[in-house]
């Protein structure tokens, strides 16, 4: 273990609960300049595509589910066309996603219960989408936060390893985890905060070589050094648009 990161563990270890507070939320500041354009990165419109977006994305890439979406949306543009569907039908669209037998259940279900409870809507309260067909905890923060505008934070693999790695939190259930940095980050940046984590996750700080020479965060991560600190080895595992960005910002 080099020097430095012998530091940082002592650090951590005297680190104060006002301390991680500070920590956090200056990291959530450092990563508002890194991605300014964070995004919920799954393609909708209206809040029904983003739910059905979202089912979708269990198990497969964002990318993946917005190749699938557009000809799916045009076809099902409403819960009553969902309700309704042929199953052979739907399963044929959503069959690039994976899981296509349980999805098709979801998405028709979810169409029956948004026709016979809320007149084809999709309500925009946690305690009324987490009943719905398909969609649990993290799914509804994800429709609260991007098509509803109310705070939500959307614990995904990617964003409970990165709190983890940082120190946020030591939980592994995911609702814990939304819950523990949910006290630790003002409720007005939640659902940022859930885009900037999910978007350094899959271009900087990656499960199995992070690349910690070139990442913004590295004075306040302590677990500086997972991944290659060189600055050039780590600036070649920097990926997506905002790469020239990113290095900018460390120097490189």
């Amino acid at each position: 273990m080099s020097a430095a990161r012998k530091r940082k563990n002592r650090a951590l270890a005297a680190e104060t609960r006002i301390g991680l507070v500070r920590r956090a939320r200056r990291m959530n500041r450092t990563l508002g300049e890194a991605f300014p354009g964070a995004h919920c990165e799954l393609d909708f419109t209206t809040p029904l595509e983003l739910a059905v977006a979202t089912i979708l994305s269990a198990q497969c890439t964002d990318v993946r589910v917005n190749l699938t979406t557009p000809a799916l949306f045009a076809r099902y543009p409403s819960a009553r066309a969902y309700a309704e569907a042929n199953r052979a039908e739907l399963e044929e669209y959503i069959r690039p996603t994976g899981f296509y037998r349980n999805k098709t259940s979801s998405l028709i279900g979810l169409g029956q219960a948004l026709e016979t409870q809320y007149d084809g809507e999709l309500p925009h309260t946690m305690a009324e989408l987490v009943k719905l067909p398909g969609i649990g905890r993290k799914t509804a923060n994800v429709i609260l936060g991007n098509a509803f505008d109310v705070p939500g934070i959307t614990v995904d693999t990617h964003f409970g390893r990165l709190v983890r790695r940082w120190k946020w939190t030591e939980e592994e259930d995911p609702v814990k985890v939304e819950h523990a940095v949910g006290e630790l980050i003002e409720r007005k940046e939640w659902t940022m905060l859930s885009h900037r984590v999910i978007f350094h996750g899959r271009r900087v700080c990656h499960a199995r070589k992070p690349a910690c020479g070139a990442c913004v965060l590295a004075n306040d991560c302590p677990s500086f050094g997972t991944g290659p600190t060189d600055p050039a080895v780590a600036a070649a595992l920097v990926k997506g648009p905002e790469r020239e960005h990113l290095l900018d910002m460390v120097g490189l």
